[in-house]
């Protein structure tokens, strides 16, 4: 697994553009899916959540090195493929995601500061 990805979250589908949605999420799949056989990313998941009374509906994961997921994240493609996302459901949001190495790094991180915040408050 890789130490790094993309979460995509979405909310509800904008009223009135449910078949747009559809056509829109197949194009999504399929833009990560020949990103995977070309090697840019290690892997995705979609996912759709149950009702719970929030607004997140659904959401990916791209899994891929750090370089790899800025470059696509930074391509013109992705860009077009996030305005039309953007267009048919609420909420739409990136973010990048740490895990394995990066988790660790990151909590190292962490730990260092709280025991530098810890140490000033005596």
């Amino acid at each position: 697994m890789a130490d790094y990805a993309l979460f995509i979250g979405w909310g509800p589908v904008v009223h009135g553009r449910e078949e747009l949605s559809l056509r829109v999420f197949q194009e999504t799949v399929e833009y990560w899916g020949h990103a995977q056989e070309r090697g840019q990313i290690d892997g995705f998941e979609p996912f759709l959540l149950e009702p719970h009374g929030g607004e997140l509906e659904g959401f990916m994961l791209i899994y891929g090195e750090r370089a790899r997921l800025d470059h696509l994240r930074e391509s013109e493609e992705f860009e077009r493929l996030m305005t039309r996302a953007g267009a048919v459901v609420e909420h739409l949001g990136v973010v990048t995601a740490y895990a394995q190495q990066a988790l660790g790094r990151l909590m190292g991180q962490f730990q260092e500061m709280a025991g530098e915040l810890a140490g000033a408050a005596h």
